[in-house]
C-alpha cells in the first residue's frame, strides 16, 4: 500500500494531563469534521479516495479510541474519557465547535460527546451506529458479533479476550480474513462493497494501525459497547442528529436502533436500503445533509 495515497494525511497526537496519548489524523484545511471510526477502527480509518471531503472543502480530523493504535489505553474505560479526549483534541486544534459524524462501534462515542459536550457540536450524525440489545436481538447479527456481545453483555472477559484474541492473531498476517470470515453471511450489498478496491485500501490501513501495538483496546471497546452505557445521558442530548440505519442490517440491529432513537429528543431516523457498509458509499450525501444542519 502506496503512502503517497494518504501524502495530505497529517499524523496528529497529544499528551493528555493523565499522560496519556491521543492520536488522530487530519485532512484538509476547511470546515472542521470530527469523524469517530467504527470498531475496531483507528486514526487511519480514512478513505482511500477523499475527493468527497474535498469537494466540500473540509477539514476531517479522524479520531482513535484509547488502545486504539499510538493511544494509549485506558483499562475499564466506557464512554465519558473519550468524550472529554475529543474536547482536548479541539482544544488543541482550536476548535471550538464542529460538526460530528461517527459510525458503527463510534455511534454510542457520539452520542457520549453530544451529551457531555453539547456546546462543542454544530449537528451530528450517526452512520449505521450500535444500540444497545435486547435478548431477542442478539441472534440478528452475524455470529461473530452475537457471541462477543453477548460475553460483553455477560462481562465474562476471559472468553472475550479469547475469541478477539483468535482474530487478532489472523489480523496479524492476513488484515481483512478475519472480518471477511466474520460477514460471510452479511447482506450481498455488504459483501460487494467488501470488493471495492478502494474500500479494500481504507480497511487494510485502519485495521492494521488499530492493532499495531495489541488487541486490548479492541477488548475494552467491545465491554464498553456490550455493557450498560451508565454514562451516557440521552435525554440530554439536544444537538440536531440525523441517524442512518439499514433493515437489512446485520452487524447492528434495526429494531434496536429504533428504539434507541426513540429516546433521543432531536434525533430522525433515515433508512438505508443496503447493508452495514453502505455509508461507504453514500457518505457525500450523508455529509451535505449534516453540513445544511450546522
Amino acid at each position: 500500500m502506496s503512502d503517497d495515497l494518504y501524502s495530505d494525511v497529517l499524523d496528529e497526537q497529544l499528551i493528555l494531563p493523565d499522560g496519556r496519548t491521543v492520536a488522530w489524523t487530519r485532512s484538509g484545511e476547511g470546515i472542521p469534521v470530527l469523524r469517530l471510526p467504527g470498531t475496531p477502527g483507528s486514526r487511519w480509518s480514512v478513505r482511500a479516495d477523499r475527493s468527497i471531503w474535498v469537494e466540500r472543502g473540509l477539514q476531517v480530523i479522524n479520531t482513535e479510541r484509547p488502545g486504539f493504535g499510538d493511544s494509549t489505553r485506558l483499562p475499564g474505560r466506557k464512554f465519558r474519557e473519550h468524550s472529554d479526549d475529543l474536547a482536548a483534541i479541539l482544544d488543541h486544534l482550536g476548535h471550538d465547535r464542529v460538526h460530528l459524524i461517527g459510525g458503527s462501534g463510534g455511534g454510542p462515542h457520539v452520542l457520549a460527546f453530544a451529551a457531555h459536550h453539547p456546546d462543542r457540536v454544530l449537528a451530528a450524525t450517526v452512520m449505521v451506529g450500535f444500540p444497545q440489545l435486547e435478548d431477542d436481538e442478539y441472534d440478528q447479527m452475524i455470529p461473530f458479533n452475537t457471541s462477543a456481545f453477548r460475553l460483553a453483555r455477560d462481562g465474562d472477559e476471559e472468553a472475550l479476550r479469547k475469541q478477539l484474541t483468535a482474530a487478532y492473531e489472523v489480523v496479524k498476517t492476513a488484515p481483512l480474513a478475519p472480518l471477511e470470515a466474520a460477514m460471510a453471511t452479511a447482506p450481498p450489498a455488504d459483501l460487494e462493497i467488501m470488493k471495492d478496491p478502494r474500500w479494500r485500501a481504507g480497511q487494510e490501513r485502519a485495521t492494521v494501525v488499530a492493532f499495531e501495538h495489541g488487541m486490548d483496546g479492541w477488548l475494552d471497546e467491545m465491554l464498553a459497547l456490550g455493557g450498560e452505557w451508565t454514562d451516557i445521558d440521552l435525554a440530554a442530548i439536544r444537538t440536531s442528529l440525523t441517524w442512518w440505519h439499514s433493515p437489512t442490517d446485520r452487524n447492528c440491529p434495526f429494531s434496536a436502533a429504533q428504539r434507541l432513537i426513540d429516546k433521543l429528543p432531536t434525533a430522525t431516523l433515515r433508512e438505508l436500503g443496503g447493508g452495514h457498509f453502505e455509508p461507504y458509499q453514500r457518505e457525500a450525501e450523508m455529509l451535505d445533509e449534516l453540513l445544511a444542519r450546522g
